[in-house]
């Protein structure tokens, strides 16, 4: 399963295989190097919804996401049109972090500005937010689909006027009595989870490297169900 990536996080190059190095040692390397992504800027969007309360809930988890790769390199958030960003560097690639300040029913409008305003093809973006019906913790990477009656990514469909995105979806799993949804999505994270989270995380940051060094398909390939 690893072979065509076998450097995707290594430090080595040779004249049949592009790879990247990272501080975690993992070691991948590309079996077709013709598979990179051409365009070398990417929107990672992180949906969430802003101000403290929330900043600890399971439906922040994009948020969550990007301010731990944004930590981890050491990275620095800018108060801009309609959300914070900061900019990630690596390996050629640019990575476009973005947290919209529209609340997630409206991250649409954000998504969209960004996405004209840095001349991102639809196809460089990746959107990370949470899923009830993924396990805790799991991950789910797709270039389509539906709502999944989830507001953020209904809205995002709206304004782009299209299902044909990629999604990064983070497991917050469905343990919630009847009629508690609301409640246990703006909830915080349980003790048990709040350990957990870090591994996660890194593992998280890992996917989004990934789809712009490796692309949507070789991640997918790699970390589905991981």
């Amino acid at each position: 399963m690893f072979a065509f990536l076998r450097k995707l996080f290594g430090h080595k190059n040779n004249k049949n295989s592009t790879s990247v190095s990272s501080s975690q040692n993992d070691t991948f390397e590309l079996k077709n190097p013709s598979e990179e992504i051409s365009m070398k800027k990417f929107l990672i969007a992180g949906l969430g919804n802003i101000g403290p309360k929330y900043h600890n809930t399971r439906h922040n988890i994009g948020f969550k996401m990007l301010d731990f790769l944004a930590e981890k390199e050491e990275l620095t958030w800018e108060t801009a049109k309609l959300g914070d960003i900061t900019t990630y560097k690596f390996k050629g690639r640019t990575f476009i972090l973005l947290k919209p300040s529209t609340y997630m029913n409206l991250s649409g409008k954000a998504v969209k500005y960004w996405l004209d305003k840095e001349i991102i093809p639809l196809e460089n973006l990746l959107v990370v937010t949470d899923d009830l019906n993924l396990p805790f913790g799991s991950f789910r990477v797709k270039t389509k689909g539906s709502d999944g009656g989830h507001n953020g990514l209904k809205d995002l469909q709206n304004v782009l006027q299209t299902t044909n995105y990629n999604r990064f979806r983070f497991g917050i799993s469905d343990e919630f009595s009847q009629g508690r949804q609301v409640d246990y999505v703006l909830g915080d994270w349980s003790e048990a989870e709040e350990k957990a989270l870090p591994e996660r995380l890194e593992k998280g940051s890992k996917i989004i490297v990934s789809f712009g060094l490796a692309g949507i398909t070789n991640t997918m390939n790699l970390y589905n169900g991981k």
